[in-house]
């Protein structure tokens, strides 16, 4: 019986070895195809033309960058920003920090070729560098064929020109995030919008673009994609199962009302549960439970396409996704 027993148990280990190894070896076959992807990444230094350019220079400088040139500012307004002193200085940040563009290259041709794989219809973007008087809440745009990065806000969490700016937010404005930055402004243009106001319809709206955020960025660590620390991944990964149990204890799900977005989805310092753990909570609670049951679904129907997933109505996919916490 012992024998019996030992031959059963090694066969079973065997098995789940076997299924191990061919999911990785697919995974791996997949990434090599992907690599293989040719894609034409050409860096435009718009900063450097603007900040160069002689008064005789902007008229060609607008006809070749008309949607960076809003018709309703005369010549004069971007002539005096061109030299104002805020310019100045951050040309001369930006040149410091990036002698060498190759840390922009490192990032851009994978994701690029990644979403080629995944949306092959799609055309190389035209990649423009720019700066944006660091308005951090637009450092990358993904327009068609069109990406706009504002050097100015990738300069390094700990760069003196960010002083002041609140830590959550600041947080990301380094280079390690251009991809995660980069990846869901293109999940907008290709996640549906949700279909109603309800909180969970926006929590699987976000889970969504975080899905696209896994696929395009398979080897990128979670705190990245949702810009957390590690203390704060290592919180919502241990408190997973109260969350979720608060969640649906105070039914919350289909709540409509606007200041649940506030609490539980929009970047914030910490959530608002109300309770004494907040400050150890970090923000967007909401958008980080709706990647987990977008994942349970995910990995509970392996045979749908990344268009199915979106496609998919907030409501069925919750429902199928069965959705069970961690711990």
């Amino acid at each position: 019986m012992k024998l019996q027993f030992s031959s059963l148990l090694s066969f079973f280990l065997f098995g789940i070895l076997f299924f191990v190894i061919s999911g990785c070896s697919s995974t791996n076959a997949v990434e090599e195809e992907i690599a293989k992807i040719p894609v034409d990444i050409t860096l435009d230094r718009f900063d450097q033309k603007f900040f160069n350019a002689s008064k005789e220079d902007f008229y060609q400088l607008k006809q070749d960058y008309p949607y960076l040139f809003p018709e309703q500012y005369p010549d004069s307004i971007w002539q005096k920003r061109q030299r104002d002193s805020l310019q100045v200085l951050l040309q001369g940040e930006i040149s410091k920090v990036y002698p060498s563009l190759a840390p922009f290259e490192k990032q851009l041709k994978p994701l690029f070729q990644h979403i080629k794989y995944y949306f092959p219809r799609l055309k190389d973007p035209k990649v423009i560098l720019l700066t944006n008087n660091v308005d951090y809440q637009n450092k990358t745009v993904y327009a068609d064929s069109l990406v706009l990065i504002s050097l100015d806000t990738f300069l390094g969490a700990n760069n003196p020109l960010y002083e002041g700016i609140p830590q959550y937010i600041v947080r990301d404005m380094d280079i390690a995030y251009l991809g995660a930055h980069l990846s869901d402004e293109f999940a907008i243009s290709v996640v549906p919008a949700p279909a109603d106001r309800t909180l969970l319809a926006q929590m699987i709206y976000y889970g969504k673009r975080f899905y696209i955020k896994d696929i395009l960025l398979p080897d990128t660590a979670d705190e990245i994609k949702i810009s957390y620390t590690e203390k704060e991944m290592n919180w919502v990964k241990e408190n997973e199962r109260f969350i979720w149990q608060y969640f649906i204890e105070n039914e919350l799900l289909y709540k409509t009302q606007s200041s649940y977005l506030l609490r539980f989805i929009e970047p914030a310092p910490f959530s608002k549960f109300y309770l004494e753990i907040d400050n150890e909570s970090p923000g967007k609670i909401g958008q980080w439970l709706g990647w987990q049951i977008v994942r349970a679904f995910v990995s509970k129907n392996p045979d749908e396409t990344t268009q199915q997933i979106l496609a998919t109505p907030a409501q069925e996919l919750f429902t199928k996704a069965n959705y069970k916490p961690a711990k």
